[in-house]
């Protein structure tokens, strides 16, 4: 019976975590073992289930200080690969997970695909342009159908953002990057690259480990047969917050002088350079923290 870990944070939000172990308690888990891994992240008070749950095995980690994404889904990912994982589901909590999730995305993978992704949905009252949607929409308008690499500007978007889904995204894939939402991994992928990269703390450390698989020879795959809905930012403070202006402007500099080509990484230069000069306060700061080498959780107050 193959082993899957579930490996998810929690950061002072214990009523959305606890609606995802809910949601984990109803998949359908024919013939898979299913083990489950909250890392509490440096929570002002320790993280707690509401209840047990007989469907899986559940293990919190406490980190006495916040680790960002990156380092605490490395606790639970030594976890899981320590205790014989097969497979292990990297996923957010505040998601919530269709009951086939766990299967198709297994299906899906092969001898070439190391990681898959599945059809994430907003989760409805979590849509960026809410009045654009009817009510029977809602539910159905999509956050991620596969990553999109805009390698000349270093931009990694969501394919099929903010449409409605009217089927047009349903088919097995090859995609650019998968999600940190929610993505399933081969043990062997980690046996052969690491873990992600601490170095990110928060945002693109995802797609840096999508693109080291891809060098190693992986396949990353996109199953639009699993689906499960994201409460949008709701761990993260909102969308367009100091926090992502800080981290996601600072990442974006670490990936693309990583992995880009000599003509985008000297736009990218460039567009650091007008960011200084007339960015907002923490995208500022966060050029600053690049050029001083300044990783990690960097000078970003949580």
């Amino acid at each position: 019976m193959p082993k899957v870990f579930i490996s998810t944070i929690s950061f002072n939000n214990n009523k959305v975590t606890n609606d995802l172990l809910k949601s984990i308690g109803e998949l359908k888990t024919d013939n898979v073992g299913i083990f489950v891994v909250v890392v509490d992240n440096g929570s002002k008070s320790n993280y707690k289930a509401d209840k047990k749950y007989n469907k899986f095995t559940l293990k919190i980690i406490r980190s006495e200080k916040n680790l960002g994404f990156s380092g605490g889904q490395n606790l639970g990912i030594r976890y899981a690969l320590d205790n014989g994982a097969d497979y292990v589901l990297i996923l957010n909590n505040d998601t919530l997970l269709d009951k086939n999730l766990i299967l198709a995305l297994i299906d899906s993978l092969n001898e070439n695909v190391g990681i898959v992704a599945p059809k994430i949905y907003f989760a409805k009252g979590y849509e960026f342009h809410k009045d654009k949607y009817s009510e029977k929409e809602m539910g159905k308008i999509i956050w991620y159908a596969g990553g999109i690499m805009d390698w000349p500007n270093i931009i990694a978007r969501h394919r099929g953002v903010d449409k409605v889904d009217k089927g047009q995204y349903e088919i097995l894939e090859q995609t650019d990057f998968a999600s940190g939402c929610c993505m399933l991994v081969k043990r062997e992928v980690f046996e052969k690259i690491g873990l992600f990269d601490e170095k990110y703390f928060l945002y693109y450390e995802d797609n840096d480990f999508s693109q080291r698989a891809k060098i190693a020879g992986f396949d990353i795959g996109y199953q639009s047969n699993a689906v499960m809905w994201h409460k949008n930012a709701a761990s993260a403070g909102g969308s367009g917050s100091e926090l992502q202006d800080y981290y996601i402007t600072r990442n974006r500099l670490i990936f693309g002088f990583k992995y880009a080509s000599l003509r985008s990484k000297t736009a990218l230069f460039k567009e650091s350079m007008r960011l200084i000069a007339s960015g907002r306060k923490w995208q500022k700061k966060g050029v600053i923290d690049f050029y001083l080498r300044k990783f990690g959780k960097g000078s970003f107050s949580i």
